[in-house]
Order: structure tokens, then sequence, then C-alpha cells
């Protein structure tokens, strides 16, 4: 089995996978001062509580938008997993799809891993549009290219800041609005009317823009724990895809591992 570590800018995601299927999953608040080993006392125990142990690793992929993260991510995978980690976007890992724009090298890790998970799985070309601590939206060519994309800020880093500026402004959770109406009533309502409907409006609006600059028939691919949330109101997404960084670091992997031999 094979440990693929997902390192957010908010999340570090550890996932087990097996032949592609992912068989354990763990998160922990990303926290660049966290040593190897705390990370490792945490992962063993939730490993045995799995019925896994650390031998049952055959191997360590790492893709991070964290670059201080990566050190002690890495010491784990040499001392406690006795493995030499795979890192996305370097060594063997480098990436195997063209990276167009104008400065390839700060292309986010999970941009590119999104892109090359969504290209193995959906001919043409393709929108990816992943709710993370951003919410970003990433073009792929028929190809297999990236070809640029937007970032906007994230659903959560909206309403803190909302939160943060406003003092009589109470924190609210993030769900669907009771009703169809952008009226809201109350101060509560008209957050979550703000944040919801305004999320969806924006993403309608800039996927729309995206096909009518490609000008082609675009799949749109979406990612990220708010995917579902924002499907139950828009017609927009084609897939949604909860894994499909994951599924980026395993398919890297593989090559990664197929070419080293």
């Amino acid at each position: 089995m094979m440990l693929a570590v997902d390192g957010g800018n908010i999340t570090l995601v550890f996932s087990l996978v097996d032949g592609g299927e992912i068989k354990a999953r763990w998160r922990i608040a990303t926290d660049p001062r966290r040593t190897a080993d705390q990370y490792s006392v945490w992962l063993h125990q939730l490993l045995e509580l799995e019925g896994y142990a650390r031998a049952d690793v055959d191997g360590v992929i790492i893709g991070t938008v964290v670059p201080r993260a990566l050190h002690n991510l890495e010491v784990v995978s040499e001392k406690y997993f006795h493995k030499t980690p795979v890192v996305a976007g370097q060594g063997a890992a480098e990436w195997p799809l063209q990276l167009d724009v104008d400065e390839p090298q700060n292309v986010g890790a999970d941009r590119a891993l999104n892109a090359i998970a969504a290209h193995a799985k959906y001919p043409g070309d393709l929108l990816i549009i992943d709710f993370g601590t951003a919410t970003t939206f990433d073009v792929v060519s028929s190809s297999g290219a990236y070809t640029g994309g937007i970032i906007a800020p994230g659903i959560n880093l909206s309403l803190d800041a909302l939160v943060s500026a406003a003092a009589k402004l109470p924190r609210i959770a993030i769900e669907a609005p009771q009703s169809n109406s952008v009226i809201g009533r109350t101060t509560e309502s008209q957050m979550i009317i703000g944040i919801y409907w305004g999320y969806i409006a924006m993403i309608e609006g800039l996927a729309e823009r995206i096909k009518r600059e490609l000008g082609r028939p675009v799949t749109v691919v979406t990612t990220g724990g708010l995917a579902t949330l924002f499907d139950k109101h828009t017609k927009v997404f084609d897939a949604i895809e909860p894994d499909l960084t994951i599924q980026g670091l395993s398919l890297l992997y593989a090559m990664a591992t197929r070419a080293s031999r």
C-alpha cells in the first residue's frame, strides 16, 4: 500500500491507497511547526485503529503547497516508514503534463495533481473547480496540458474576513439557504444568502466566461469539501470527484516508480 500525503494550507490529508483505492484517510491541521515525531505518534495510533501497521506501507508520496511542512513529512517517511518519499513535482515525479503558463514554477502542486487525475478520467477539454483555501478554476486542454485558470478567495476565508471586520456579525456555518429567496429577513439569513448565492453566482459566471473564451465544449469537474453543498443549487458541475488530488498522487506515484525501475 502507498501512503499519499496531500499538504494543503489549512489541512494535511494522509491516505492509504491500495491499487488506486483509498482504504483509509486521516486529516490534521497544517502546522509547519509540528515535528516528524508528532506526526509519527498520531499516524501510528490511527493506523492501528484501522487494523494496519507501518510495515504495510510500501511507499510514500508527498504533494504539498506548504514548503515549510515538507521537511518534517520527508523525515516521517524516512525515519518511521523507512521509505524514501516521492515528492510531487520533483525528481522521478516531475510533472508529466505541460504547464503551458507564463510562470510554470508557481503552479501549485494540488492544481497540477488535479489536472493529472481529471485528464486521466475525462476526455476533452476540462475545467476543474476546487473548493479549498482558495477557490480555484483550472483549465486543462484535451492533450492534458495545464493552460491557466483563476484564483478566488476561498469561502471560509471570505466568511472569516467578513466576521472579523464587522463587530456585530455572528459566526455562521456555511450551508444552503432554507429557500431560493435571495432577500434575507434576518442578519444570519442575509449572511448565508450572501455567501452561498454569491459563490453560486461567481462559479456560474466565471465558468461561463471560461467556456465562451475557449469556444468549445468543456467538462466541468469539481473537487473539495464544499462541492456537494453547491451542487444542490447549480447545474454547472458535470462531475464531482472528492478525492481528485489523492487520485493524482496515486497516478503520479505509479508513473514515478515505473520510471525508476
